[in-house]
């Protein structure tokens, strides 16, 4: 053997890999390749010409992570099989192709000559076989184009954030093509509990989705496995960085592998499922992130989940059950040969650490439509799942002797508005309807009624049924709800109307116990701000307006990245049960304002502004703007921002290179001392 060519360009084209910026040969899994073997002198007519693909550190043919195969003139079945296409002079062109269910990863490519009577073996080199969504025979197919543009192609997206009443959104930066994520994505596999267990099983089983899938939820937390990225909900996030802080997975990814795969501080659900949703991508699994609004966190699997306060109004820890103001996971598609063909398509993932599952912290794959029909007893995780969309909320009120009282249950505010972005934009998809039938029909409460069936046999029915007959009991005699007075934005103060009404027609006496916490999005406390007791009297039928004000300086030290205040009055009429009445707000940051002050064209640096106005009357210090963007600068741009004084409006000139046509996009995060994260994001079309 002389040289090897392998033709890297034009395959890597017709693999639908050239995004890739690794120079290695990655192709796609079913589909052949082409590769050019110049010879020092022509094969003699008995020549015999076999090739060996190989991966993994134990290679073996029973387990399909090795296969030897001759050079033919006609095609081979289903397994590996090498085809000449022609020869000229010393050149033999062939073409090599890889079964479509073959184990993804890093391959080695020998070539053995027998001519003559002589033996001669060679490395030829290595390649990268990957996932095929274009093809048909593999689990990951996806037909529709636009579709896999999305959900494989595209390097940047929006993730939806805030709360049911306030979505909001922020741009990620997947980068599953930047230069090293690929091998890092790899690493990732290498560095999971199986393939330390048992190397030669984990590589074999890398041909199912289903099993990358619930690997790569399990190693992108850092639980059990010095995985990627190290949790932390408290709300003090010294000794790393402030979750709300990353503007991509690129930057995560290379600082695990900078450390020697040291778990990075600190994630939060969107950035796990960032993270994720890159390596998927990468590997070739079409995948999208999810936001689930007033997400339940149901730890004893009875599909309620207990919330608690004490008689002054203040929401107590008291249970490991929660319900999160959002949760974001992943959807990977793929089919389900263990369930039957109508459990193909979307999958659910969640690589938060949230439940143990099988002993170590993963979750999914679960069908969606499955989650749909409430087959909770089906693989995987399908009763935390099932019970983050649907659970029944039920609040609990200690009473001031102590005794624990259960004040109501709400069958309705749990899983709303669940989001993804829409293909090819950057509108919000509503995908509710996929997760679980309308709220209120029949159907709904049946597969409720069946899950729980499932999950706690015989009890579930007679429980259910109590519970509604003794709400139906003892109605409240007034109603109370929050209502938004003025902006809501840090630094200012904040205004609220609490609305309370009498529903019968005798005068009520209301005392009403108040108190307003800064909140972590998840609903950790962070720290009690304003507090408040008032005593009212209501005539029949009367609705009155009670004014709460929430100063800064009440709110200032205590107020997270999340910028959540949650406000709680609880409703006492003498000898009734309680009304709790909770709004949690979410204040805005002052606007980060980008700019591109050229027009972009590939390989011409374009200069960016960005402008920021100080709105608080006090200086703020300790400024650093953050900027990355796939396609538009090389990893990520790090710049200190001199201190403003009150008022103040800042402007800062950097430069970026674009290395791609297309739209791409650019995302800023700017904190300082008073601002954690103020987020903006910029579509940027360059031209070629």
């Amino acid at each position: 053997l002389q040289s090897v060519n392998w033709q890297t360009a034009s395959n890597r084209q017709a693999h639908h890999t050239d995004r890739f910026y690794s120079q290695d040969l990655i192709v796609r899994r079913g589909q052949p390749f082409q590769v050019s073997l110049t010879l020092y002198r022509g094969l003699s007519s008995g020549g015999r010409v076999t090739f060996t693909a190989s991966t993994g550190p134990y290679p073996s043919e029973s387990a399909k992570t090795k296969a030897v195969f001759p050079l033919s003139n006609g095609t081979s079945s289903s397994g590996w099989g090498a085809q000449l296409v022609s020869s000229r002079d010393n050149i033999l062109n062939i073409s090599i192709l890889s079964p479509a269910n073959a184990p993804i990863g890093r391959y080695t490519l020998d070539m053995q000559i027998s001519s003559q009577g002589s033996d001669s073996a060679m490395k030829l080199g290595t390649f990268i076989l990957l996932f095929n969504p274009w093809l048909q025979a593999d689990g990951v197919f996806m037909s529709n184009h636009a579709e896999r543009e999305e959900y494989v192609q595209e390097d940047a997206g929006i993730i939806f954030v805030g709360s049911a009443n306030r979505i909001g959104m922020i741009g990620w930066n997947y980068g599953q093509f930047e230069e090293g994520i690929l091998n890092i994505c790899l690493s990732v596999l290498d560095n999971s509990l199986n393939f330390r267990r048992d190397p030669a099983t984990d590589v074999a089983r890398r041909n199912d989705p289903r099993y990358i899938g619930r690997v790569l939820s399990a190693m992108v937390n850092s639980n059990d496995d010095n995985g990627v990225l190290a949790g932390n909900w408290s709300g003090s996030y010294t000794g790393g960085r402030d979750p709300r802080n990353w503007n991509g997975s690129v930057e995560i990814l290379k600082e695990w592998q900078r450390s020697g795969f040291r778990p990075v501080r600190y994630g939060q659900c969107w950035v796990f499922a960032g993270t994720l949703n890159t390596v998927l991508r990468c590997l070739g699994i079409p995948s999208r992130v999810i936001t689930n609004f007033n997400s339940a966190h149901d730890t004893d699997r009875n599909l309620s989940v207990d919330v608690y306060y004490d008689p002054l109004g203040r929401p107590i820890d008291k249970s490991s059950d929660s319900v999160w103001n959002f949760h974001v996971w992943n959807e990977a598609w793929f089919v389900r040969p263990d369930l039957g063909p109508s459990y193909n398509g979307w999958q659910v993932l969640d690589a938060t650490p949230q439940e143990r599952s099988q002993g170590v912290f993963q979750c999914g794959p679960a069908s969606v439509i499955a989650i749909r029909e409430g087959n909770v007893d089906w693989d995987f995780d399908m009763p935390f799942i099932f019970a983050e969309v649907n659970a029944d909320r039920i609040t609990w009120i200690y009473e001031s002797n102590g005794a624990l009282k259960k004040n109501s249950s709400d069958t309705h505010s749990v899983g709303k508005y669940i989001s993804t972005k829409a293909v090819g934009s950057n509108s919000r998809m509503d995908v509710t309807e996929k997760y679980k039938y309308p709220e209120g029909s029949s159907q709904e409460r049946q597969v409720f009624e069946k899950a729980l069936g499932k999950l706690k046999p015989r009890a579930s029915f007679s429980a259910t049924s109590a519970s509604s007959l003794a709400r139906e009991e003892r109605e409240p005699s007034i109603s109370g709800k929050f209502k938004i007075a003025g902006v809501l934005a840090v630094g200012k103060e904040v205004n609220l109307i609490l609305m309370l009404k009498n529903l019968t027609s005798d005068t009520k006496t209301v005392t009403v116990n108040m108190t307003a916490w800064t909140i972590v999005y998840n609903g950790t406390l962070v720290h009690e701000v304003w507090k408040d007791s008032v005593t009212k009297s209501l005539n029949p039928e009367e609705e009155i307006e009670h004014p709460v004000k929430i100063t800064y300086a009440q709110y200032e030290k205590y107020l997270k990245a999340d910028n959540m205040i949650r406000t709680t009055a609880v409703c006492q009429v003498t000898d009734e049960p309680e009304v709790v009445v909770e709004r949690d707000v979410i204040l805005d940051n002052p606007t980060l304002t980008l700019e591109v002050l050229d027009e972009a064209r590939v390989q011409k640096p374009v200069n960016v502004q960005m402008l920021f106005s100080n709105p608080l009357d006090e200086p703020v210090k300790d400024c650093v703007l953050m900027v990355e963007g796939s396609g538009l600068l090389l990893g990520s741009l790090k710049i200190d921002v001199p201190a403003l004084r009150p008022k103040e409006r800042s402007r800062v000139r950097f430069e970026i290179l674009p290395t791609r046509s297309g739209t791409k996009q650019l995302l800023a995060n700017f904190s300082c001392n008073k601002f954690p994260a103020i987020k903006a994001m910029l579509s940027v079309d360059v031209a070629e």
